[in-house]
């Protein structure tokens, strides 16, 4: 599927980690048949899928300590699976699941990218997984309470989730004052992406013919891959870039690089 520039760049803005669901609120069949099409159609990369999972998510969740940062009462879920074969395999579920995510923001739903504390075998049980793919990261998804509690809050601080570094720590290659309407819109965008404890492990290089994504920092973190998160990042990029009427590809790049996105003459 092509993807909904505007509908998902309004998402990007929109959208917040929520833990805590509201359990007189169920999902409507409207709104979970949207998901479950989107997790089918959006599959940009042959390595990375999508599988929604309408049964309760109590037993797949855990606490980071105890019940602090537990999913809570989420009526369904949502499975991010790779094949380990690939060599971009992290990236390309990064990409593929933040779209996924930017929908159910869009249909009004609330999500939480969910990469080290989950059950994966409890996951596997729930969905086919072949013996080359492993579930590398899930989403709680439902309506989120109307406020959020002091877990919610808590782990908000715990994640720094407030903070995010200005493009200045994070761009390098061209001037500023050289960058195009959509570079400034794409570099924006890509900021916001989530990661793990909002770490933002990436940095950019912009140059006159795209913008690359690199790891920042190699130092390790939480059980959970920089470059699924870079993989976020790039689907925030590229969600702008169209969205600003500037089309490109991505050629996916060893370590420390991740990928450049290389607009189309």
């Amino acid at each position: 599927m092509d993807i909904p520039s505007s509908r998902w760049h309004l998402a990007i803005e929109k959208r917040r980690s929520r833990r805590h669901f509201d359990p007189n609120l169920p999902i409507g069949r409207a709104a979970l048949a949207a998901l479950d099409m989107v997790c089918n159609q959006f599959a940009p990369f042959p390595h990375a899928r999508s599988r929604l999972v309408t049964e309760s998510a109590k037993s797949v969740f855990k606490g980071i300590i105890g019940s602090y940062g537990k999913i809570k009462d989420a009526p369904a879920f949502i499975a991010f699976i790779g094949n380990m074969d690939a060599p971009f395999v992290q990236e390309e579920v990064g990409y593929t699941g933040e779209g996924i995510i930017l929908e159910a923001t869009a249909l009004g739903l609330n999500t939480c990218w969910v990469g080290g504390f989950f059950r994966p075998e409890i996951v596997a049980s729930l969905i086919e997984v072949s013996s080359k793919e492993r579930v590398l990261a899930i989403t709680p998804v439902g309506y989120a309470q109307e406020s959020e509690s002091w877990e919610e809050k808590l782990m908000t601080d715990f994640g720094r989730s407030r903070n995010r570094l200005p493009l200045s720590k994070l761009v390098r290659g061209l001037p500023r004052e050289r960058w195009p309407d959509w570079v400034s819109a794409s570099l924006e965008a890509a900021r916001l992406a989530p990661s793990a404890t909002n770490r933002q492990p990436w940095s950019f290089d912009v140059q006159d013919d795209g913008i690359t994504i690199l790891v920042r920092t190699m130092r390790p973190g939480f059980n959970v891959s920089k470059r699924l998160d870079c993989g976020i990042a790039m689907l925030h990029l590229e969600v702008a870039a169209i969205d600003c009427g500037c089309k490109g590809e991505w050629e996916l790049l060893p370590s420390p690089q991740v990928a450049k996105f290389k607009i189309r003459s």
